[in-house]
């Protein structure tokens, strides 16, 4: 998991966010792969401040963002039908707790008829 703290503990919402990226040199992707999804949660004022943070700290950590869906708070999911379980909601924590952007799950994608490394 990657991540980026600052000193305060954040009283803003945190926002799940799915992030799909491209190939850069020295991105850390599995060999063949095409690109990757990344599951995040981060803090923002607002969605649009959660995804302007995420994007640049999946920039300095030289992977290449290409599309950002939002997802919302815990509370919007919920509201919309969604079971957030123990692991989710603890890692949402620390997101707020350390104002940081945390990528939770990776998810690598590759052409059609490549097998996984």
């Amino acid at each position: 998991m990657q991540q980026r703290s600052m000193a305060k503990t954040s009283s803003h919402p945190v926002f799940t966010l799915l992030v799909q990226v491209g190939r850069k040199k020295d991105d850390g992707l599995p060999d063949g792969a095409t690109g990757a999804a990344l599951l995040c949660f981060a803090t923002g004022v607002d969605e649009a401040e959660a995804v302007r943070e995420t994007v640049a700290v999946l920039k300095q950590a030289d992977l290449a963002p290409l599309d950002v869906q939002g997802y919302g708070t815990v509370e919007e999911r919920e509201a919309a039908g969604q079971k957030i379980g123990g692991e989710e909601r603890a890692l949402m924590a620390r997101a707020a707790r350390e104002n940081a952007v945390i990528v939770a799950q990776m998810t690598p994608f590759f052409d059609e008829g490549e097998a996984e490394a």
